[in-house]
């Protein structure tokens, strides 16, 4: 005897996905249109000289306010400090703003980060800090990223004179 119940969620389940395929036989997927004319994301990271936001903001309209950057620094804690020569999980950030990416002394940097080729400017530390993978695609950080643009300048603030 076949369960009641097991052939009930069996026609739900069916109705929900027909519900989700986009309708009867005759109306027209747009959808795969869609998606063959929407611009392919570009390929691997922005150019070192790149220095674009995804949310469209700059670092340049913002006050950084180190107070608050040393707050926010407190999650970058647990992987980072800012003592020079030491380096925890992710590598000492002291100094990083002008240091070329992937050097800190005694640190093992992924491939990707040792050979990123750009200098730590605060602009493209508040792109990389927006979302890191974006800057540097195979780094071995593991954050997503800070998307309040607030928050990244007084990051930023804080890492020019951490106290």
């Amino acid at each position: 005897m076949v369960n009641a119940k097991a052939i009930a969620g069996l026609l739900a389940f069916s109705a929900m996905l027909a519900a989700c395929t986009g309708g009867s036989e005759g109306e027209t997927d747009t959808s795969a249109q869609a998606e063959a004319t929407t611009p392919a994301a570009p390929a691997g990271p922005p150019p070192a000289t790149d220095i674009s936001s995804l949310d469209g903001t700059v670092l340049a309209n913002f006050t950084g306010n180190a107070a608050n950057g040393k707050q926010v620094f407190a999650q970058c804690s647990m992987c980072h400090v800012t003592d020079a020569g030491v380096n925890k999980i992710g590598p000492s950030l002291h100094d990083i703003i002008g240091r070329t990416a992937g050097t800190a002394p005694g640190y093992t940097y992924s491939a990707a980060n040792a050979g990123a080729g750009f200098v730590w400017t605060k602009e493209k530390l508040f792109q990389f800090l927006e979302k890191p993978t974006r800057v540097i695609p195979q780094t071995k950080m593991i954050y997503a990223g800070l998307p309040d643009a607030q928050k990244r300048a007084d990051l930023i603030a804080y890492l020019e004179t951490p106290s």
